[in-house]
């Protein structure tokens, strides 16, 4: 259950002990259909200055071990600068964080991660806090929600440990993720950004997954 920041799964530590050892063994458990490469069609949204600048865009985007991380602009529209400085620019920090294998530096273990209480419960969904050990752009302080059922990871949400540039007072993100084809993967990511002078600036990207491990979800149903 070990992923890139990038690619949004999350490894949750051994060390919280007590009453949670038994749901953080289950967790942690190696998945019996891990994901090993993907093709998926993204869209990407961000919009800032109350809406009035937007922008979206559709990218091809795949992954394997051989080739790292590709994507494809099917089609854009919008704001210029949003779709260079924004949505293109997540797509190429994605590209370089995965290949230079960065996932140690945003996992959430013990080395990364103080482990508290969660600040915020849910009745359907374990809660469990995450605190950032050190200041960094790749980090969370937030919660993580696992299902009670399966003990997969369903989603995170938090403030980045760190704010990326004086301009941005704080950046709030949330990650959704579910099962396709029996493949745990990320379905969704959100984010919200407070930014001096031009205000809230928002970002929304959503997969559609075509190809898992080699085979077409389409024979996956």
């Amino acid at each position: 259950m070990l992923f890139s920041i990038a690619a949004g799964l999350l490894l949750i530590p051994q060390t919280l002990g007590g009453p949670s050892q038994a749901v953080l063994d289950r967790f942690l458990a190696p998945d019996e259909t891990p994901l090993v490469s993907y093709r998926a069609v993204r869209t990407m949204t961000a919009s800032t200055r109350g809406g009035r600048m937007h922008a979206e865009m559709e990218v091809e985007t795949a992954f394997d071990p051989v080739r790292g991380f590709t994507f494809t602009i099917v089609s854009e529209n919008g704001s210029g600068l949003i779709r260079r400085r924004v949505l293109l620019a997540a797509l190429e920090t994605e590209q370089k964080a995965v290949a230079r294998a960065a996932r140690d530096d945003s996992a959430i273990t013990p080395a990364n991660y103080d482990f508290v209480a969660a600040t915020q419960a849910e009745a359907t969904l374990i809660a469990i806090g995450v605190r950032a050990k050190r200041k960094s752009t790749m980090l969370l302080n937030g919660t993580v929600y696992l299902n009670p059922v399966r003990y997969d990871l369903e989603r995170v949400e938090g403030e980045l440990a760190e704010r990326p540039s004086f301009w941005t007072r704080r950046v709030r993100i949330t990650r959704r993720y579910d099962r396709v084809g029996g493949v745990h993967v990320p379905i969704a990511m959100e984010s919200n950004a407070d930014v001096r002078i031009v205000g809230a600036s928002n970002f929304s990207m959503t997969y559609r997954y075509t190809e898992i491990n080699g085979r077409s979800t389409e024979q996956m149903r």
